[in-house]
Order: C-alpha cells, then structure tokens, then sequence
C-alpha cells in the first residue's frame, strides 16, 4: 500500500474545531466517568487491529495520547480481508489478541458480531441510525466521496457529478476505480446507479474512462496528468492537495456518498477499559473534529463539529446506502457495472 504523508499545514485554521485550550479535566469528562478513566490508565495500554492506512493510525494513535498519554496503543494493521481471516483464526483458537476492532466492511464486521461486547460511547445518540449495522458496532471512521481535478489540465472544473457525463470529458480525460475494487467503490457505483439515474454507467462509460485498481495509484495518475478527473475517496487526494499538489477536490450538490466503518470491542478484550476510553475518544466531537481537519474524513455524526474545504452544509448532504441493498445488490449490479465499462477481473 502506498505510504501516507502528513504535514503541520494540514490542520492550519482548524485550531477551533480542536480540543486545544480546554483544560485537561474538562476533557476527560466529555470521554468516559473518572473511574472509566482511571480504570484505563491501570491497564496501561491495549492491542488495536486495523484495516486502515498504518501511518493514517499513527496520527490517530498521537492525538488521542495527547489527553491520555499513559494509555499505550500497539497497534496491528493489515489488509481488509486478511485481518478478517486473523481474527477468525485466532478466535477460533481462543487467541484473540485485539482490544479494538476497526475496519471498513460492516459486512465482514457484522458476520463476526457475536465476538464485540455490547458497548456505546456517550455521545451514542448524537450518530446517524443508518450508519450503524449492529449496536455493538460505531463508525470510528467514515470516508466520503469527492470529485478531483489536476488545476493544471481543467479550466471548466466539474461542479456536480452529472457533469462526468459532458462530451468536452472524451477519451480517457476522467479516471475511475473499478466499481468492483471494494466496499468504497461499491457504494460510490451504487450511488450513481440510484441517485444520478438508470443510464448513469452507460453515459459515463461511453465517454471512453480510464480504469484503475484502487484510489492510490488514480491519485498518483492524475496529479501526473495522466488523467484529469477523477471521483476519489477526499482523504486519498486531500494529503495531496495538502502537500502542494496541482490538484481541488469538490463535494457535489447531488450527494456525497459516504463509508462508515464498523469498529468494536472484543468480548475478550484484556483491556475493555482502556479500549472504551479509546473508542470513546475517538467518537466524540473532538475526535471526529480531529480527522476530519487533519485525515480528510467525513463523519456520521448528526451534527459534524467540521465541515472539509468546500464543504457547504446548506448545499452539500451525504448519502448513506441502504445496508440491505448494499448487500442484496452487489453481485448482480456489480457485473452489469464490469459489462458497462468493460472490464474483466
């Protein structure tokens, strides 16, 4: 997986919507009772499995041990479908060694539910009901979809997703990851089909698009120029955008649709303190605040406490597939989406 860059310039201007200048007291109350608390720092640490990007953790894994820096978090990163097998394997054998589950299927995550222990944060009621597929499990995580362009090569930037479909748009001009790449993409490919229309992909696909095999490598492409738009998830391109990359993302008026991850604590977690105080931290407003001006993430919270660059929140409203539709359609709507844009796996 390509490595993640960050810079001190990425969380310029966003000193408000962070916890800096609360006292630290103040802090921990919004995050868990005093004896949650200090029940977590006598654990003194616990065991994080992740599917997410290493060094995207890393930066999670910091900030939360800038409130709470007696609590140590190892952390064990690995792709989606072999963190899945691990955990399967090692509950089987009675070996789990994860504290914290965090992942970007709600599928796989669902399937496994029976291995999270009932457990909500304390701003529960403040989270979208559609984002969630198990009260043991909280979207600690939530991606949205944008649409970029390299400045160098677009002078009529695109404004919604309906103008992917302009003519002036020919011959390999937009990138776009194939629909079956992952749950990401699935939902991006189900959101046009539903929202934009029936005949979306058969429009799209006869402007001749340029296919890749996930975001990193369509980002890499297009700040090159090799392509000059691409639909990609905002936090792959927004590190770019960042670091002085030639490329604007835009959320568009007809919807962003978004993935919520599914995270939990295991039932044989030997640090179920520490691990609420955790996911505790990270679902709350400061939390989320955090990764959305620092990560480029989005968030399922009712009310964001920050909105990404761009973002209007009189205009822009995010989209959130139906759980069962998601998993009912995929297979039969994913092969029409290959034959459209004619791509074989």
């Amino acid at each position: 997986m390509k490595r993640r860059t960050f810079t001190k310039s990425a969380v310029l201007g966003t000193a408000g919507i962070l916890s800096g200048g609360i006292p630290a007291m103040a802090q921990q109350d919004k995050f868990g009772s005093k004896e949650l608390i200090a029940a977590a720092e006598k654990e003194g640490g616990l065991t994080y499995y992740t599917a997410n990007f290493a060094e995207t953790e890393q930066e999670v894994i910091k900030e939360f041990n800038k409130t709470f820096p007696k609590i140590k978090v190892a952390m064990v990163r690995a792709p989606g479908g072999q963190l899945i097998t691990r955990i399967k394997t090692e509950a089987a054998a009675g070996k789990l060694g994860a504290d914290v589950v965090n992942h970007s299927d709600r599928g796989l995550m669902l399937a496994l539910v029976d291995l999270f222990q009932d457990y909500a944060p304390p701003n529960a009621a403040d989270y979208r009901p559609d984002a969630l597929v198990s009260p043991k499990l909280w979207p600690g995580v939530t991606l949205g979809w944008a649409i970029a362009y390299n400045t160098q090569l677009v002078k009529n930037a695109p404004k919604t997703w309906m103008d992917l479909l302009k003519p002036e748009y020919k011959g390999k001009q937009i990138g776009q990851v194939v629909g079956p790449s992952g749950g990401t993409t699935w939902t991006r490919a189900m959101f046009e089909r539903q929202v934009l229309g029936e005949d979306y992909w058969q429009k799209q696909a006869a402007l001749g698009i340029a296919l890749y095999p996930s975001g990193a490598p369509l980002s890499d492409a297009l700040v090159r120029g090799e392509v000059s738009i691409a639909p990609l998830l905002y936090n792959i391109i927004y590190t770019k955008i960042v670091e002085g990359a030639p490329a604007e993302a835009i959320f568009a008026p007809e919807g962003v649709p978004i993935i919520p991850y599914a995270d939990g604590v295991t039932k044989t977690a030997k640090s179920p303190n520490a691990a609420k105080l955790f996911m505790n931290w990270r679902l709350s407003k400061e939390g989320q605040a955090f990764q959305i001006a620092k990560l480029g993430n989005i968030t399922s919270l009712k009310e964001p406490p920050a909105f990404p660059k761009g973002w209007d929140p009189k205009v822009i409203k995010v989209w959130v597939p139906e759980y069962k539709q998601f998993e009912s359609l995929r297979e039969s709507w994913l092969d029409q989406w290959n034959k459209t844009y004619g791509y074989r796996q």
